[in-house]
């Protein structure tokens, strides 16, 4: 294969294709983060949030499992060789999370809905992409680094939970993470009104499954090619902006991983509202709502930048390798969007 195509056309085949199971899942199976932060908190039932747990538990399970028979090393993913940086994953999760909030939707949650036809996610694709460009290598570039400056890891051990535990104890990092997945399926499956709508158990093991695929292709595409691609999964902050990119200079600009991923969830989408009769064009109607989408964009932007990773970067992709990162950036991100969703629903008057 790898002589009939380039590897960046297979790398962003891989995008494409496991993308497509992430947009398929938020159409068909209603996977959301700020829904699901929503639902627990004003709704009443912890149904997404669960889906959330088994997503990342299968795909917990299925990177290990990939680690344990040697098709993966995680420890040269992103996440696991850049320092961890706690003060830039709180920051930056509480700046996207509200921005999540303002927004109405995170990176992937707008490229679903634009998928839908939905108009109004288009600028916040747009907002979003450029943002994170601005933060990562345009004008804030040079205050970001001063700050907070990216270096990779120079300890033996990576900065993982289950790599840490295994230098402690001694016991395989691939077990450890395989039993903490298990863990985390059993206690998300724990809900009977959960097992009685088994579409949504589906899509969620879906959601894994394409983190997975992710992992698993581009490892096999650095492990047999020639040209040093990096070992990646999906996250949609930077990659907006490299799609963006490459839409404007895809002549000089070789096809990514990234590119295949954004247009694999937006194809999955794009299918799911097809078959779901969903699909119809929405524009905004209202200038402070448009004013609103836009902050919150710009936000998003920044705040994946500074917590290397946003709902799906750090909430599945690094969790799925159990950064450090991953479940500090995660709570900081729903902390932000409780509080921005708390001041669009009741606001902060005190009660008479």
């Amino acid at each position: 294969m790898l002589d009939m195509l380039s590897e960046h056309h297979l790398v962003a085949l891989i995008g494409l294709g496991s993308g497509i199971l992430l947009g398929l899942a938020a159409r068909l199976g209603r996977f959301c983060t700020l829904g699901a932060i929503e639902d627990l908190l004003y709704g009443g039932s912890d149904m997404r949030m669960r889906m959330w747990g088994i997503a990342i538990g299968t795909a917990i399970i299925g990177s290990f499992s990939l680690m344990a028979a040697g098709l993966f090393d995680g420890g040269h993913s992103y996440y696991l060789s850049i320092r961890w940086m706690p003060v830039a994953s709180v920051l930056g999760g509480l700046l996207f999370g509200y921005g999540m909030a303002l927004a109405g939707n995170c990176g992937y949650g707008a490229i679903a809905r634009l998928g839908g036809g939905d108009l109004r996610s288009f600028v916040i694709v747009l907002v979003m992409g450029v943002s994170t460009y601005v933060v990562l290598a345009g004008p804030l570039a040079p205050l970001r680094a001063m700050v907070f400056p990216q270096q990779e890891v120079i300890s033996a051990t990576p900065p993982g939970i289950a790599h840490q535990l295994g230098a402690l104890t001694g016991v395989s990092a691939n077990a450890i993470g395989i039993a903490l997945g298990l863990a985390l399926l059993a206690f998300s499956l724990a809900s009977k009104p959960l097992w009685a709508k088994p579409k949504h158990i589906f899509w969620a093991a879906m959601v894994g499954l394409g983190v997975i695929l992710a992992w698993a292709g581009t490892a096999w595409v650095a492990r047999t090619g020639f040209e040093g691609l990096p070992v990646v999964s999906h996250s949609f902050a930077a990659p907006l902006g490299e799609t963006i990119l490459w839409w404007m200079t895809g002549s000089v600009r070789p096809l990514s991983f990234a590119v295949g991923s954004v247009a694999g969830v937006w194809t999955g989408a794009f299918l799911g509202s097809l078959l779901k009769g969903h699909f119809r064009w929405e524009a905004c109607e209202d200038p402070r709502e448009l004013r609103r989408q836009i902050v919150g964009a710009a936000l998003m932007g920044a705040g994946a930048v500074l917590a290397m990773g946003c709902t799906i970067g750090q909430g599945l992709s690094a969790f799925s390798v159990l950064a450090f990162s991953a479940p500090v950036t995660m709570a900081a991100i729903f902390a932000g969007a409780a509080f921005g969703l708390r001041q669009l629903i009741v606001g902060f008057q005190p009660a008479e």
